[in-house]
């Protein structure tokens, strides 16, 4: 159980998860990796070069640390992520979709690492197959859009299993929050674990103060597909089951967002967005409008979330507690 000793060159095995559009910005990131942790930033949904170098260079003035950059495959992202490539940012962390071996090499031949996210198995022997750094292992129980079926612990194993001969790193995700899950990935095999929802739950993370405050409040989830059918359609995801969720969950199939009111603005990634009901974007700390009505997404183990901390904090809590737990564990330091 060596994990926590730290994972693709990072003092330690913790993952902030790239969290969207803009709630994991350079604040949340350099505090991340300022602690020893692996901070990644969000890009843009939309080509966006210019702007994200910015996000970069601005991260980069917060921190003397390596962090990642995060990319969802199934948006436009060639020109964005020559700029990861361009700036050499540490990581370069891909979900929802295929990152073929050539991709994987050209990121190596930059000297950027390479992190997949996968949700089945059968993603998990291409992302191996292509060569990648490391595997997110995320299951069901993570917030967010999730594309993935199974649980995390089955899933884990499988993939554990499937890398064992091969130098990846495997990093377990959904619904861990705090040191016990920490501990238990370890002991299921993986190296490292991935974090949203507890650190969307930060002092630096840029979401809407309503929003972090019914992290804390809330303490149930559920998976559903109600949010963003037009945008991003067949893209399930788990949410936090508010007032506005709880009243609006049976929404007929053949709705959608582009058939409601707009109920907010935020400016995301320096651009002016309208919200309307049932969109996907979560309220940022620049959204107006009728924030309690906006989507809010949430792993299961939101009800293990007791306050908002600073991320350096939740980081230190997570290795020092891992640590405790398993010298607990195997009666004494040399245990370890």
């Amino acid at each position: 159980m060596m994990g926590w000793r730290g994972i693709l060159g990072f003092e330690t095995g913790i993952v902030q998860g790239p969290l969207g559009p803009d709630i994991s910005g350079p604040e949340l990131v350099a505090a991340v990796a300022n602690a020893g942790g692996i901070g990644i930033l969000r890009a843009p949904d939309w080509e966006s070069p210019d702007h994200l170098r910015e996000l970069i260079r601005k991260t980069r003035t917060l921190t003397d640390k390596p962090f990642g950059v995060g990319f969802v495959l199934v948006f436009p992202h060639k020109e964005n992520i020559k700029v990861v490539l361009d700036e050499k940012v540490a990581l370069l962390q891909v979900s929802w979709g295929e990152y073929p071996e050539e991709l994987v090499s050209e990121a190596h031949q930059a000297g950027v690492k390479v992190v997949h996210q996968i949700g089945c198995f059968e993603e998990a022997q291409k992302a191996m197959n292509a060569g990648v750094d490391a595997i997110i292992v995320q299951g069901r129980e993570a917030g967010g859009h999730v594309i993935g079926q199974e649980g995390l612990m089955p899933l884990l194993l499988r993939v554990v299993d499937l890398v064992s001969g091969c130098d990846i790193t495997v990093i377990a995700a959904g619904g861990i929050v705090d040191a016990r899950g920490y501990v238990a990935a370890l002991a299921l095999g993986a190296q490292g674990i991935c974090l949203g929802t507890r650190f969307l739950a930060t002092e630096e993370s840029y979401a809407h103060p309503i929003y972090k405050r019914k992290l804390v409040e809330l303490d149930k989830t559920e998976y559903t597909n109600i949010f963003g059918r037009s945008r991003w359609p067949g893209a399930p995801q788990r949410v936090l089951k508010t007032d506005f969720f709880n009243d609006w969950r049976l929404l007929p199939d053949h709705e959608n967002e582009a058939n409601h009111p707009v109920i907010g603005h935020s400016m995301i990634h320096g651009v002016d967005k309208e919200i309307r009901r049932f969109a996907g974007t979560v309220p940022n700390a620049t959204t107006t409008g009728d924030i309690e009505s906006m989507v809010m997404y949430s792993g299961q183990g939101v009800g293990l979330i007791k306050e908002i901390l600073p991320a350096g904090e939740v980081v230190k809590m997570l290795v020092e507690g891992a640590k405790h737990i398993i010298q607990q564990q195997f009666h004494g330091a040399d245990a370890v």
